[in-house]
């Protein structure tokens, strides 16, 4: 089963930021900002959100 690691940015938590599971953080991203809030199942996220994740690498997702 596809999993996928999300990222949360405490300067703006209403942000989540997903990879596939074990890639890292994409270079868009600065590494210091971000911290690793767990992974979740590909069945747990909306279709749309996988996708983006597919094609991207990542996806940001609004979290509120």
């Amino acid at each position: 089963m596809q999993e996928y690691d999300l990222y949360i940015n405490p300067q703006k938590p209403a942000v989540g930021l997903y990879v596939n599971k074990g890639a890292g953080l994409p270079d868009l991203a600065d590494p210091k900002e971000w911290i690793f809030d767990g992974t979740a199942a590909r069945a747990e996220l909306p279709p749309d959100l996988v996708k983006t994740i597919q094609t991207n690498g990542h996806a940001f997702r609004d979290m509120d």
